[in-house]
C-alpha cells in the first residue's frame, strides 16, 4: 500500500475529494490527477453568480490549483491532459497532452473515474448556432460574459426550468436583461410537486421573468426581416418565435461515461457507471464517483442519478477509504436540493409524490404554512412546507419548502430525519432551537410532524388542493372559516362562509346529511373547525394547506 499508484481521472468535487482524502490516509502513495480542462478544482455551482456579478472575480471560483495541490498534498495534477483510453488488462491509461499534442501511457494500481456529466443539448435544428451556450465550467462562463459585453445583450432565452436554468434567470435579471424561460413540462423545478412549484413561478413572474411552459423548443433560426436577435430566433412547438440576443441550454446533464464504456466497465440502465456501496465498479481495481455514476436512492431502493456536489464529495472520500483498506460505505442518496430565486428560497429532500407513485411507496401528504420565527418578533416570513410520510410505517419520506427565510434549516432537519429513518412522531418531538429571532416554540418541522400525527391517529381526515373541484361536484359543502377581511381578498368559488369564532353558534346552518370540506388561510383554524364539527356529528375533511396552497396552485396551474 505504501507505494500504491493511485490515478484519478477528473477533478472538481469527486476527484479532488478522493485525491485529498487518499493523501491524508497514506503519505507514501503516488497520487496523480489528470484533468482535461484548465481547472482541477473549482466551484461550478458558483458559475451563475459569477455571470451575474455577485461573485466578482474568477479566482474566487478556483478552490485549488495544480501548484497548491502539489505544495499542500504532494499530489501531481496534470491539467490539459485528457485520458482517452483505459487498458484494464495491463493497468494503463492513455493520456493526450492537449497543449503538446502528444500521447503517452501511464500506469495505475488503483483508478478513480470522476468524469462528471455533460450538458444535454436538445436534438433540434440550429442548436449549434453562434450565441447558444451551455453552463458547465469556467471557460463557459467566460464565453458568456464576453458575449454579453461585446454584443450588448438585452434579451436572453433560457431553455430548461431546472435549478441551473432558474439560477441563471435570477442572475441575468440582476443584470437588467430581459429573460424568458422555456420549459417542455407544465411546471418549473420538477423535484417540487406542482403546488409548491406554483409558488416559485409566481416569484419568477413578479421579478420580470417570462415563462413559456408546456411548450418545448422546436429549433433555432436566423432572424427574418423585421426580427431583431443577436443570436437566434427561438422557435417553440406552439409556433411562437422568441428573439434572443443570447440563448442558454439548461436542459439537464447526462453522465460522461464514454471512457468507462469503451473500457468495458458496466453501465447502468440510466446511463451512469454502476458502482457498489464501496463506489467500486465492475472492475475491482477501478472506482467511480460523482455525476458519472448511478447510486441507489436510499428511500426507493432504485438506481438513480444525483448530480450534486455534496454526494460527489462524500463518494470521493468513500472511494479513497476503500482503496486504502478503510471499509467505508456510501449508503445512497436522498436528493437534498436548494435554490435561491430573488426573495424566495425553494428546497426539497427525499421523494416527491411522482417518485413515490413510481416506486409504489404508500404515502400521504400534509401542507403547513408557518412563520420562520415567532410571529410577534419583527422580520421573518412565511414558510410553505409539504411533508410526505408512509402511513403504514409512519416514516418520513420527503419534504419540500418554499419561503423567504429559514427554508434551508427546516429541510436540513428533515433530511437528517430521513437518513435516520425517523417517524413523524419523532419529528413532532424534536427539540430544536427556539428564541424569538430564530424560531417558534413549535417549529414548522414540529408542526408538520404533528399534522401528520393527527391524520394517522384519526383526529382529522384531509383532502388535497387538486381534489377540490371534484369534491364540490360530488355535493360536498366547502366551508371557509376565515375572517371576512381574509375572504374579501379571494375565495374558493361556491364555498360558504362562517368564521371560526362564530361556528359553534351557527352550526345549525350546516347540513348534517352532506360531507363538509373545511378550510381557512393556512390549515390550523380549519383543523380546529373540523374537530368541532366532527364532535357534533358531521362528516368532515380538512383541506391540506387550506386556501394558501389551493390558491397558489390555482393561479399558476389550476387552469392548465
Amino acid at each position: 500500500m505504501n507505494n500504491l499508484r493511485l490515478v484519478i481521472i477528473g477533478g472538481v468535487a469527486g476527484g479532488a475529494s478522493a485525491a485529498t482524502r487518499a493523501r491524508r490516509l497514506n503519505e507514501s502513495a503516488e497520487i496523480t490527477v489528470f484533468e482535461k480542462g484548465n481547472f482541477v478544482s473549482f466551484a461550478n455551482c458558483g458559475i451563475p453568480y459569477y455571470i451575474g456579478e455577485e461573485i466578482k472575480e474568477q479566482k474566487d471560483l478556483v478552490l485549488q490549483t495544480p501548484q497548491s495541490f502539489c505544495a499542500r498534498y504532494n499530489i501531481d495534477v496534470r491539467i490539459r491532459s485528457e485520458v482517452i483510453a483505459i487498458d484494464r488488462k495491463n493497468k494503463l491509461i492513455k493520456v493526450r497532452n492537449l497543449d503538446e499534442k502528444r500521447e503517452y501511457d501511464f500506469p495505475y494500481d488503483a483508478l478513480v473515474i470522476s468524469t462528471g456529466a455533460a450538458p444535454v443539448r436538445p436534438p433540434v435544428r440550429g442548436v449549434n448556432r453562434e450565441g447558444i451556450f451551455t453552463v458547465r465550467d469556467i471557460p463557459d462562463a467566460e464565453r458568456m460574459k464576453d458575449w454579453i459585453s461585446k454584443k450588448a445583450v438585452q434579451s436572453v432565452v433560457i431553455i430548461g426550468a431546472g435549478f441551473i436554468g432558474l439560477e441563471m434567470a435570477e442572475q441575468l435579471r440582476r443584470l437588467n436583461l430581459n429573460v424568458t424561460v422555456v420549459e417542455a413540462l407544465p411546471q418549473v423545478m420538477t423535484p417540487l410537486d406542482p403546488e409548491m412549484a406554483a409558488l416559485v413561478q409566481s416569484e419568477l413572474k413578479s421579478n420580470g421573468v417570462q415563462l413559456r411552459l408546456s411548450n418545448p423548443v422546436a429549433g433555432f433560426e436566423e432572424p427574418q426581416s423585421g426580427e431583431s436577435a443577436k443570436s437566434s430566433i427561438v422557435v417553440l412547438k406552439s409556433g411562437e418565435r422568441l428573439p434572443a440576443d443570447m440563448v442558454l441550454i439548461c436542459t439537464g446533464v447526462k453522465p460522461d461515461v464514454l471512457l468507462a464504456k469503451s473500457a468495458g466497465i458496466e453501465i447502468g440502465n440510466l446511463g451512469g457507471i454502476r458502482v457498489n456501496k464501496y463506489m467500486q465498479t465492475s472492475d475491482s481495481s477501478i472506482w467511480a464517483v460523482g455525476d458519472a455514476v448511478e447510486v441507489k436512492n436510499e428511500i426507493t431502493g432504485d438506481w438513480s442519478l444525483i448530480p450534486l456536489a455534496g454526494p460527489a464529495n462524500r463518494q470521493g472520500r468513500v472511494a479513497a477509504d476503500n482503496i486504502f483498506g478503510k471499509k467505508s460505505v456510501y449508503t445512497g442518496g436522498i436528493g437534498t436540493i436548494i435554490v435561491r430565486l430573488f426573495k424566495l428560497t425553494a428546497a426539497a429532500t427525499g421523494v416527491n409524490e411522482k417518485t413515490a407513485k413510481q416506486a409504489q411507496i404508500p404515502y400521504q401528504a400534509v401542507h403547513i404554512h408557518s412563520r420562520s420565527h415567532a410571529g410577534y418578533y419583527p422580520g421573518g416570513g412565511m414558510i410553505s412546507l409539504k411533508l410526505l410520510f408512509n402511513p403504514k410505517t409512519r416514516n418520513v419520506l420527503g419534504a419540500q419548502a418554499v419561503g423567504i427565510d429559514g427554508v434551508d434549516k427546516r429541510i436540513d432537519v428533515i433530511a437528517t430525519a430521513i437518513k435516520a429513518k425517523m417517524t413523524v412522531d419523532e419529528l413532532a418531538n424534536l427539540e430544536l432551537c427556539y428564541a424569538p429571532p430564530f424560531g417558534s416554540a413549535k417549529d414548522p418541522v414540529n408542526l408538520a410532524g404533528m399534522a401528520a400525527q393527527n391524520i394517522l391517529d384519526g383526529l382529522t381526515s384531509v383532502a388535497q388542493y387538486y381534489e377540490v373541484d371534484s369534491i364540490m361536484k360530488s355535493g360536498v359543502v366547502v366551508l371557509d372559516v376565515r375572517t371576512p377581511a381574509e375572504r374579501s381578498s379571494g375565495n374558493i368559488p361556491g364555498s360558504i362562509h362562517i368564521p371560526l369564532d362564530e361556528l359553534r353558534n351557527r352550526i345549525n346552518e350546516l347540513p348534517k346529511n352532506r360531507e363538509i370540506l373545511v378550510h381557512c388561510q393556512s390549515g390550523q383554524r380549519s383543523y380546529f373547525a373540523a374537530r368541532i364539527l366532527e364532535q357534533h356529528g358531521f362528516k368532515v375533511k380538512n383541506l391540506s394547506g387550506s386556501y394558501l396552497t389551493w390558491n397558489g396552485w390555482f393561479k399558476e396551474l389550476g387552469n392548465n
